[in-house]
């Protein structure tokens, strides 16, 4: 009886080697475990400070002499509206064009207002809607606004704009935080409200506040400071030359 039982649990034994013990239960090397598969995070949308990658097309404007102003101005800030959907067109009419191009001295004019502006609020910042424009979007442009008086808000294509000669930015400012301050209307809004000559008349008439009135005296305090010229119909529109000079010297941007 004790032979017969001693052969069970040798027997028992064999059977049972590598089935326990600490060998047996070693674990799958890690490149062998099966990873969970779905779709990568998207990545977070860049800050408006940010400098987009260069296309081959903007290329051609570093060719043609142009400046790239966030490298030009470090810590300058852009949010270029037309290579957006958020502009009047409510289209990206700019393509590969995702960055802020002037001409040399209409940059170097920039980043003296960048600095004045600094210098009388730190921790401000101006904020670039629109720089140099292709011609071709002008006409675009041309085609798709649909109101009277269009011409006291956009220059027809025959003519040009001073933004198609890269002398010319669309802007606002910022305060601390990167927040645009309040002008009283947005970018592009093309009624009387937005207009400087009638600044005077919306004060009095309540539809523009003293907070909104001192932002955009501050903004062209500074931009004139610089070298700019405002115009009577947008807040937003600056000119590093006057439209004779700009045609006289420079070519437009096809």
């Amino acid at each position: 009886m004790k032979r017969k039982l001693m052969a069970f649990v040798l027997g028992a034994g064999i059977l049972c080697a590598g089935c326990g013990g600490p060998e047996a239960a070693t674990p799958p090397k890690p490149d062998s475990l099966v990873q969970p598969v779905g779709p990568d995070p998207a990545p977070p949308p860049p800050p408006i400070d940010t400098v987009p990658p260069m296309s081959e097309y903007e290329r051609t404007f570093i060719d043609s002499g142009l400046v790239e102003v966030q490298e030009f101005i470090p810590g300058i800030r852009v949010d270029l509206k037309y290579s957006t959907s958020d502009n009047f067109v409510s289209a990206d009419v700019y393509g590969t064009l995702d960055r802020c191009y002037l001409r040399g001295e209409a940059a170097e004019k920039l980043k003296q207002a960048q600095a004045l502006l600094q210098e009388s609020h730190p921790g401000y910042s101006l904020l670039l809607y629109d720089c140099t424009r292709p011609h071709r979007v002008q006409q675009v442009m041309w085609d798709q606004l649909d109101i009277p008086y269009k011409r006291n808000y956009l220059a027809p294509p025959s003519e040009g704009s001073v933004h198609n000669y890269g002398c010319a930015v669309d802007l606002t400012l910022t305060d601390s935080t990167g927040t645009p301050l309040d002008m009283g209307t947005p970018f592009d809004f093309f009624g009387p409200l937005a207009q400087p000559q009638r600044e005077a008349e919306m004060l009095r008439t309540g539809q523009l506040t003293e907070t909104q009135h001192k932002n955009r005296l501050l903004l062209r305090r500074t931009m004139r400071q610089a070298g700019f010229y405002d115009i009577r119909t947008e807040w937003w529109h600056f000119n590093a030359f006057t439209n004779r000079t700009t045609k006289s010297r420079f070519t437009r941007i096809p």
